[in-house]
């Protein structure tokens, strides 16, 4: 691990609300929201068609007209336009709202005719970076609104552009909405993995060295799992209501596959529990190890000192200026022709058996 390593920072969540009193469903932009864009993707069980920077005159005109739509709006800037989203297909104010106002907790809303659903995709997988996602369908409609570009939507969209017939087209909206928030739930997959590799990595390092680099990114692991977990608990209750109620624009063979999603998020607590275990192990381990080692330091410096004592009692004892002419008991040793290598020999003697002593003991 490098000797220098910078600690990664968060910038700080911060939710956009409307003024205090203001009424009901008013939508207020955040200044740093990106600009709008749509791309509305038009289904039926023999083609589709995909309008990219498509105006509010191309849905308006195909709303109608085909089986299933989706409109998806990438940037939150434009109020007018979201205000007009929800006029032409019915969309609460208070949901609306709740779109505009991003850092919601992951939900389920129902209303007489669509849904509203709240889920939260991880945006940026190195800086653990999440983006709010909301989606609405009814009967014949998907909605989705992105903070930004870059979604895992991908795979939905390939699957909707297939030359052949498939389910995703013949289902209904229901079903792609289904689709799209099973294709969330599994874009955390990826990163949860990636970090238990790493997290098996640090406890590979710290069984060989321990070091204080380890310690900090324990702690910044342990905390990624933290928002992780509070992010994917209120994600499994979301899909549960999803599941339980019963409304006409969910169909019961859609369920099943929402359950297959509900599985996958439970999956993925487990994963994120273990972590956080291992973590809060590992976090143990190292103040442990830790504490070990200053022990072993601590005791060879308290034996090396001990071995030390005897030998500085001697010399200073030998080395005071006695005048040994005055009187044969004033270190008479002082005139003896070998009492330097004699002296020397003497402290090396008690130096080895306090040696022994502590091998006998097993202090070494």
């Amino acid at each position: 691990m490098a000797k220098a390593e910078t600690i990664k920072k968060r910038a700080p969540v911060t939710a956009r609300r409307p003024p205090v009193g203001a009424s009901p469903g008013t939508l207020i932009a955040d200044p740093a929201a990106r600009r709008s864009e749509l791309r509305l993707t038009l289904m039926s069980p023999d083609k589709f068609e995909t309008i990219d920077d498509a105006s509010i005159d191309d849905v308006k005109a195909n709303c109608d007209t085909w089986p299933v739509i989706w409109l998806d709006c990438t940037g939150l800037a434009n109020i007018p336009l979201i205000e007009e989203i929800g006029r032409i297909f019915s969309l609460h104010p208070l949901a609306l709202e709740d779109v505009v106002n991003t850092g919601q907790r992951p939900k389920v809303d129902f209303f007489e005719d669509h849904a509203f659903v709240v889920v939260r995709m991880i945006d940026d997988v190195t800086a653990h970076r999440y983006e709010q996602i909301a989606v609405f369908f009814g009967k014949n409609f998907v909605v989705t609104f992105q903070e930004r570009e870059g979604d895992p939507f991908d795979p939905v969209r390939k699957r909707i552009e297939s030359s052949m017939p498939n389910r995703l087209r013949a289902r209904g909206a229901d079903y792609l909405a289904y689709a799209l928030i099973d294709a969330i739930v599994d874009s955390y997959f990826p990163p949860i993995e990636t970090a238990g590799e790493l997290v098996d990595s640090i406890e590979d390092q710290m069984l060989r060295a321990a070091d204080k680099h380890q310690m900090r990114r324990l702690h910044e692991l342990r905390r990624d799992a933290n928002v992780l977990k509070g992010v994917l608990w209120p994600m499994r209750d979301a899909l549960a209501t999803l599941i339980r109620n019963d409304v006409p624009y969910v169909k019961a063979e859609t369920k099943v596959f929402l359950n297959d999603t509900l599985d996958h998020s439970l999956r993925l607590i487990e994963l994120v529990e273990t972590q956080r275990d291992m973590l809060t192990g590992l976090i143990e381990m190292h103040l442990s190890l830790s504490q070990a080692r200053t022990s072993d330091v601590i005791s060879v410096l308290t034996i090396v000192s001990a071995i030390f004592i005897p030998l500085t009692f001697l010399v200073g004892v030998w080395g005071m200026n006695f005048d040994p002419e005055s009187s044969p008991w004033n270190m008479p040793e002082l005139k003896a022709q070998y009492g330097y290598p004699a002296a020397l020999v003497f402290m090396a003697l008690i130096a080895l058996g306090l040696i022994a002593f502590f091998r006998w003991k097993k202090w070494l």
